[in-house]
């Protein structure tokens, strides 16, 4: 249980502010969603959104894939419902959303010299940061261009922890390893005396938690198993996604899983 997470526990019998950094329009809840409803009632918590833009085409295959799969007809529209999705969600729950408008991992560029124009549309994967989803997204291996997007990010979360008053911050741990992920734990331990980890809801269902990583930050398992039953609604708020996420339209109530230090 929760309980086993002391700076957790402590931090649930008062009703300090909490910051959740969510890297995707939909990865909070997914994760998170059943300790938000309970603890919006007691404290205010700010759910920051990293990456929550879409680039200008011609896209990658990959992308391309991407919006057919939300059954979408170009990036633009599919952001924007998503981005509607995220902030009704949140409302509904009570807390506050902010997108911090950053172009997903399937966008991101290279910074390339305009004769790169005409490249992309031939082929847009050789200007393109993460060309593939399999090979280059998913592996985790997160590119030295996005060195700087981190140190601003290291920045911009530490102005809002100042804002917020925030007592802890949830990050993702990283579970299947999607770079965005990775991206978003990484600025989670710049923090290391507030940040807690989730486990990557549905993500953790197929693919183990980076051990290495939970040994490194000497980390410890809890888990939060109340108000499970109403996460199901909250997920299918993202209707953008929840088809894609659960093609067998069964959506498990998994209990939540978190990390932090023991002391």
């Amino acid at each position: 249980m929760i309980s086993s997470l002391p700076r957790v526990q402590h931090s649930l019998l008062g009703n300090n502010p909490w910051l959740f950094l969510s890297p995707h329009l939909d990865d909070a809840v997914l994760s998170c969603g059943a300790l938000l409803q309970e603890s919006a009632r007691a404290r205010d918590i700010t759910v920051a959104t990293l990456f929550t833009e879409p680039a200008s085409p011609p896209h990658t295959r990959a992308a391309r894939t991407f919006i057919s799969q939300c059954c979408a007809s170009d990036a633009g529209s599919l952001f924007e419902a998503r981005q509607v999705e995220d902030r009704e969600v949140l409302e509904e729950l009570g807390v506050r959303h902010l997108h911090l408008g950053l172009e997903d991992a399937l966008f991101r560029q290279r910074h390339a010299a305009p004769a790169a124009a005409l490249v992309k549309k031939v082929l847009p994967e050789l200007v393109h940061r993460y060309p593939t989803y399999r090979y280059d997204i998913a592996l985790g291996r997160i590119s030295r261009g996005d060195r700087t997007l981190i140190e601003n990010l290291r920045l911009r979360v530490r102005e809002l922890l100042q804002q917020t008053g925030a007592e802890l911050l949830f990050c993702p741990i990283g579970i299947g390893r999607h770079v965005d992920h990775l991206i978003t734990r990484r600025v989670g331990t710049f923090f290391p005396d507030k940040a807690v980890y989730y486990a990557d809801f549905p993500y953790n269902l197929s693919f183990p938690v980076d051990q290495k990583f939970v040994t490194a930050q000497r980390l410890q398992r809890g888990t939060w198993d109340r108000h499970l039953a109403a996460k199901e609604a909250m997920i299918r708020g993202y209707g953008t996604q929840a088809d894609a996420l659960f093609p067998d339209g069964q959506i498990p109530l998994e209990p939540e899983a978190y990390y932090a230090p023991a002391a």
